[in-house]
């Protein structure tokens, strides 16, 4: 009933919409790559929204290329007819994302040449996406818990970037870098929304 009455009153619907997933398995390593470069492409775009749709359209593509290690997902959103309350719902979400276990790429740290290369392959990685959009998306307004549905809400992430009916992006992932690794009990203590695939 509001639905219909702000959209009457030709008021804007505004979607603030955040999705996990996990990725399990000795061969996730390369998503890590992936949303590395898609960090460093965004950081020196200083949030240009087309270079950060673009990065996001990459990620949204990789990650549909390694269905085989979906493992679980969760989503969240809600809908606003204020730009003021869908951007304090963003930044609530960002905020919490950041605070996730090592989801900020740390881009400073020099690596030692002289050191032995030796890595710990990782097994567990958390890809958490946030968008805000202008218009409705039933793909990702309905729960993402099942392969089917999340394959549909990556394929419309990628459309909004298309069709420029995104407001904001925002990309965190754990672990933030190469050689950090997330445990299994790490993954129940910082991501206890997750349901299984």
């Amino acid at each position: 009933m509001r639905d219909r009455l702000n959209r009457m009153m030709g008021k804007t619907r505004y979607v603030v919409c955040r999705l996990f997933l996990h990725l399990s398995g000795g061969e996730v390593a390369p998503v890590l790559g992936v949303l590395n470069r898609a960090a460093r492409q965004a950081m020196a775009a200083e949030g240009d929204l087309e270079v950060l749709g673009e990065e996001l359209v990459t990620i949204c593509q990789n990650l549909l290329q390694y269905d085989d290690y979906w493992t679980s997902a969760a989503n969240e959103g809600d809908v606003f007819w204020s730009e003021g309350e869908a951007g304090d719902y963003v930044n609530e979400l960002f905020t919490d994302s950041a605070q996730r276990y090592l989801s900020e790429p740390d881009f400073s740290s020099a690596s030692g040449f002289d050191e032995p290369l030796s890595i710990p392959v990782t097994r567990n990685v958390v890809v958490m996406l946030t968008v805000a959009y202008e218009g409705e998306v039933p793909q990702l307004e309905t729960d993402l818990s099942n392969i089917q549905a999340l394959k549909e809400g990556f394929k419309a992430i990628i459309n909004l970037h298309y069709k420029h009916n995104l407001q904001a992006i925002q990309v965190h992932f754990s672990p933030a870098q190469l050689g950090d690794e997330l445990t299994n009990d790490q993954l129940l203590q910082y991501f206890p929304e997750l349901i299984p695939l």
